[in-house]
């Protein structure tokens, strides 16, 4: 009988998992490309992948017109099943889930990529990545001060004290350790020129090839690392708008797990880590997850 997984995937064992499973050879490129179904009120997403001993496919949609109408602009389902028999073994909230190994993806980057006495994080976006991107990073850094950036005075001010947080403008980056953009936005959320050298930013809030939270400014400056060269390079806009620009060449980007493993090479300046989301993640976490439940570990 097929598990219902209610419990949230933990953080820290996300981070750990991802972690582990890059180390251990785990190739990002043989992931399924997203199945991305227009419909009128949005898109439907279909993201399968196979790992090891285990299956599992996320089914999603993505409706901008929910937020105003009191439902969550992403909604889904996770389906984990046995690899050699593609046996249903448990599901999962997707959103949940979502929301944990995108954030934890990052943090993953962040340990890899960001001095160790990083501390001074600035934050687009107030909904749930934002919130578990804040969490994720937290437990990679010694974050002393979070700022918050967001559209909506009222919304932003909730969201910055809940977090134990201040409200900032965008000019906050320039004195920033760590940026992540967890947001919707179709154009640039800052001057990538302010970014200093030693900083991170993570990027995380589209899989679309025609929007971008960060100008060409910062990848033309930035090291570049991204989960999968040709992933990035079809589904995201911050990549593939820059390397249309001129600003940045595909033969520069780094993958994530070449960092993972230290094999790569990282220029100086920032360091801008771009995520798409990949079906990789939520399998690794889906699975970790599952064995968490059934008292087993890896």
């Amino acid at each position: 009988m097929t598990e219902v997984l209610t419990a949230r995937p933990s953080m820290p064992a996300a981070i750990a998992a991802l972690r582990s499973a890059l180390a251990g050879g785990l190739d990002p490129s043989a992931d399924p490309a997203r199945g991305v179904v227009p419909v009128p009120s949005g898109q439907f997403l279909l993201m399968p992948a196979f790992w090891g001993a285990y299956a599992g496919v996320k089914v999603a949609t993505v409706a901008p017109g929910n937020p105003a109408l009191g439902r969550p602009r992403i909604q889904g389902e996770y389906l984990l099943l046995d690899g050699p028999t593609l046996t249903p073994l448990a599901l999962l909230d997707g959103v949940a889930l979502t929301s944990v190994r995108t954030a934890a993806v990052s943090a993953l980057a962040v340990d890899c990529l960001a001095p160790p006495d990083a501390s001074r994080l600035v934050v687009f976006g107030t909904g749930p990545q934002a919130a578990s991107h804040i969490e994720a990073l937290r437990s990679v850094r010694s974050v002393r001060e979070v700022v918050v950036v967001g559209r909506s005075p009222s919304r932003t001010a909730e969201f910055a004290a809940a977090c134990d947080a201040r409200v900032g403008t965008a000019a906050d980056v320039a004195s920033a350790d760590l940026v992540a953009c967890c947001t919707t936005s179709p154009t640039p959320l800052f001057d990538g020129a302010l970014v200093r050298d030693s900083a991170v930013v993570v990027a995380v809030g589209s899989h679309e090839p025609h929007v971008r939270e960060v100008d060409s400014a910062l990848a033309a400056r930035a090291t570049v690392v991204v989960e999968a060269v040709e992933t990035a390079l079809r589904e995201a806009g911050d990549v593939v708008l820059a390397v249309s620009d001129g600003a940045l060449a595909a033969s520069e980007l780094v993958p994530l797990s070449e960092v993972v493993r230290g094999v790569a090479a990282l220029g100086v300046g920032p360091r801008l880590f771009k995520s798409v989301g990949m079906a990789w993640e939520d399998l690794v976490v889906a699975a970790t997850t599952y064995e968490a439940a059934r008292g087993e570990s890896r």
